[in-house]
């Protein structure tokens, strides 16, 4: 590690035993960072796609510096580092590691490094549930570390005040920040009825992963639209859920509709929900309008506009539209690029607010 690095691994972590993740106070616990502070940062999993467009962020961001990278099949990433199997990699010679690993496996890690006193950044599903007997019951198998429950969610709109010096993150997927991101607004105001909340996303072919599976290669889904784990089946209902009640506990259930589509990147929810008396159009518009002023990674379309696709390929934002439905029924379409503001770029974006960064360095 250089001189600009932070100082020893036995200061940074006794600082990781002593402080706690949870509810931190925004002044007390901001560090004051340098512009020109650099932090070592490890990649395990940095081959598959949302790894690839990591360390591609990564490799450009002002205050970090990528000191290994793990492969279990690959040795030299188009960056030029080698890569190390993951038992090989030095996991005490960083700051930060990101997770970019199955469940399961993610979270044994997780717990590892936090023993180690480095952060994490989890991008598997391992971190994301609040109880690790909900995780069991949707994962099909013990929690890995359950002592890290429940862990920041790193969705930066709408929780960042619980991110911010957090010495691990649970990185949220691209359809449940695309959903969230639809309905934040109004569930941070009550608005929603005890009707259910109807979620329909479409993802490209790279949400499958990088893994050869018949159903996901390209010949097999061009042409084609597939629905899967449709209605309660799909394991981000709990998730959605868990977040949704903590801004409004009498939220109505969710029904959740992905969909897979032909195309290489991109996530679309267009989200369904009725509406308590009294909310017109012009009330949820304000609401999206004020609960989003000044995001710098949201954008509110104006009225008459819906989000799609193109609004956010290869970006690092989100895009929300706001639409009429019938009666109390209001209709928001978010979009996101899945492997960035629905995986990478989030946890870059969450590994400035750890690190008391600028939120946007590295994605602006």
């Amino acid at each position: 590690m250089t001189a600009e690095m932070t100082t020893s691994t036995e200061t940074r972590r006794a600082a990781a035993l002593a402080a706690s993740p949870a509810q931190p106070d925004l002044e007390a616990t901001r560090p004051s960072r340098s512009a020109s502070q650099k932090y070592a940062v490890g990649v395990y999993g940095a081959t598959g796609y949302t790894g690839q467009v990591l360390m591609s962020l990564l490799s450009r961001h002002p205050n970090a510096q990528v000191i290994f990278a793990t492969s279990e099949s690959s040795r030299e990433t188009a960056e030029g580092l080698e890569l190390v199997p993951a038992a090989e990699a030095p996991l005490d010679s960083a700051d930060v590691v990101f997770l970019c690993l199955p469940h399961g496996t993610s979270g044994a890690l997780a717990a590892k490094a936090v023993a180690a006193g480095v952060r994490a950044i989890d991008l598997s599903a391992d971190l994301r549930l609040d109880s690790p007997e909900v995780y069991q019951q949707w994962y099909k198998h013990e929690h890995p570390a359950p002592h890290l429950l429940p862990a920041p969610f790193g969705l930066p709109e709408i929780n960042r005040h619980n991110l911010i010096n957090a010495k691990w993150v649970a990185n949220p997927g691209c359809h449940v920040t695309a959903t969230l991101l639809a309905l934040y607004p109004l569930a941070r105001a009550g608005a929603l009825t005890t009707a259910p909340v109807i979620a329909d996303t479409k993802t490209g072919v790279s949400g499958a992963g990088k893994s050869l599976k018949l159903d996901s290669m390209f010949v097999e889904v061009y042409g084609d639209v597939k629905p899967y784990n449709i209605g309660r089946t799909h394991r981000h209902v709990p998730e959605i859920e868990q977040e949704l009640r903590k801004l409004q506990p009498d939220v109505g259930p969710l029904i959740f509709a992905p969909h897979l589509v032909p195309v290489d990147v991109g996530l679309l929810a267009t989200v369904y929900a009725r509406l308590k008396p009294g909310w017109t159009l012009a009330r949820v518009r304000e609401a999206f309008e004020t609960a989003y002023a000044g995001e710098p990674l949201v954008e509110v379309l104006p009225a008459g506009r819906v989000a799609r696709f193109n609004d956010v390929a290869r970006k690092n934002n989100a895009v929300i539209g706001i639409s009429e439905g019938a009666g109390d029924t209001v209709i928001i379409t978010s979009a996101i690029d899945n492997l960035r503001k629905g995986a990478a770029s989030q946890a870059v974006q969450n590994f400035n607010l750890m690190m008391g960064l600028p939120e946007t360095a590295g994605l602006l």
